[in-house]
């Protein structure tokens, strides 16, 4: 735990990391994007999932005001040093072994939507707005666009990432950025609740394999340049502690060993 973002651990493994900067909208500013990487690399087999939310009713607004104040005199080399820093933390969570769900509880914005865009799922609660607003300032959204790309599809990019307008939840579950929409903050906290326990219903290595998987296929499109690594980690599952007793309990009618990790 930092003075900007929360950490708890629950005896299920769930991993809640809270954006703890209210006074400012949960902004990004070094310190925050040091503590969120650092949490996400930190993620080990005790950790079945993760949820990253933010304090208060924002998600986050993006960048802060007085870290962007910074980077006006910056050199380009202090510049990129800098973008690499935020690169580490969206890499962080997008190769986090443990499933990641995003508790969008507000607006979020330029950056903070990048990071949205990392995590496995993500939920908002209707009246959140979304917007990659970085060319209305002058900048370009490059060092989320890849992420971002990849989850709207080239299309929508070329319209919300060049014009940087904003949007609404409805849009955002449209566009791929979100899995589901609710009315309010209590359904938000029922909706990720049923997101964990779906995930925690589903073997931990299990997960942890085919998220690994996922992201081959995501960079290897075609099909017979998978084809190894599918048929090892099928076999390979197969002949597992989990796969064996997974299959066990199912030809027995008994629940599997790991589902007294879910409520």
């Amino acid at each position: 735990m930092t003075d900007v973002l929360r950490t708890e651990l629950d005896d299920r493994g769930v991993l809640t990391l809270t954006i703890d900067r209210p006074e400012v909208k949960n902004a990004f500013d070094g310190r925050l994007q040091e503590a969120l990487t650092s949490a996400f690399a930190g993620v080990d087999d005790s950790v079945r999932v993760v949820v990253v939310t933010g304090a208060g009713s924002v998600f986050s607004a993006g960048a802060d005001l007085n870290w962007m104040r910074s980077a006006v005199d910056a050199s380009f080399e202090d510049n990129a040093a800098s973008s690499r820093r935020f690169e580490a933390m969206l890499a962080a969570v997008d190769t986090c072994p443990a499933p990641v769900i995003a508790r969008v509880n507000g607006h979020c914005l330029a950056g903070a939507l990048g990071l949205v865009t990392c995590a496995d799922v993500a939920v908002a609660v209707r009246g959140s707005l979304f917007g990659f607003s970085e060319t209305r300032l002058g900048l370009a959204p490059a060092m989320i666009s890849h992420y971002a790309v990849r989850r709207t599809g080239i299309g929508a990019a070329r319209r919300y990432l060049l014009t940087g307008e904003r949007f609404d939840a409805d849009r955002a579950l449209a566009l791929g950025l979100l899995v589901d929409v609710v009315d309010d903050e209590a359904a938000l906290d029922a909706e990720v609740a049923t997101l964990v326990d779906a995930f925690l219903a589903a073997a931990p290595g299990a997960v942890r394999d085919t998220k690994r998987l996922l992201a081959t296929i995501a960079a290897t499109p075609d099909p017979r340049d998978t084809v190894d690594a599918r048929v090892e980690l099928i076999s390979r599952r197969r002949v597992s502690d989990e796969g064996q007793a997974g299959m066990a309990a199912f030809f027995a009618r008994q629940p599997v060993p790991w589902a007294s990790d879910a409520r």
